[in-house]
């Protein structure tokens, strides 16, 4: 009997928990409730475009976004194109999506050396993680576009996030 109590008590606390979720700086954030919008694909960055960001220094690749591709959605999503260039001037872009609420990222689609896009058919969300060959998501998850008191609501405050070196509600220097 004590454990059918016991059982009946803890329901409500899991379906809580199916609600929230907790990110990895300890603060509860909701769940993005409905769907994703349907994603175009921004226009192929050009160099005057890019907005530069730290990453480590000792990380082989300069990283930028593209300040023309960045855009916050009616689904709350942040997406935008990320460059990485190489020492030796070898460039990787993607066009990517993040989910603040969530700490995942997603890639649409990569650069082509034709200055076209490559879609990606099997695209899917993947968590954010801090690890090296992922390193510039995390950097623009924690300091950029998901600061501690919710993610940017707007392409403009992510773009002057990223030209002051970090954002305001962030708590980063620079800003």
């Amino acid at each position: 009997m004590r454990a059918c109590l016991a059982l009946i008590l803890m329901l409500p606390i899991a379906a809580g928990a199916q609600l929230f979720g907790s990110d990895e700086r300890g603060g509860e954030r909701e769940r993005q409730a409905g769907p994703e919008a349907p994603v175009t694909l921004p226009q192929f960055p050009r160099q005057e475009d890019y907005l530069p960001f730290e990453v480590s220094a000792t990380t082989p690749f300069d990283f930028f976004v593209d300040a023309k591709s960045l855009s916050v959605g009616a689904d709350r999503m942040v997406r935008y194109t990320v460059i990485a260039k190489s020492s030796a001037g070898a460039l990787n872009i993607s066009f990517e999506g993040m989910r603040c609420a969530d700490h995942q990222f997603r890639v649409y689609a990569l650069g082509r050396a034709d200055k076209t896009w490559s879609e990606l058919r099997s695209s899917k969300w993947e968590t954010i993680r801090g690890e090296p060959r992922n390193v510039q998501r995390a950097v623009l998850y924690n300091d950029f576009f998901c600061p501690m008191t919710g993610d940017v609501t707007s392409a403009e405050e992510g773009v002057r996030a990223l030209k002051n070196g970090g954002n305001s509600r962030a708590g980063i220097k620079g800003y």
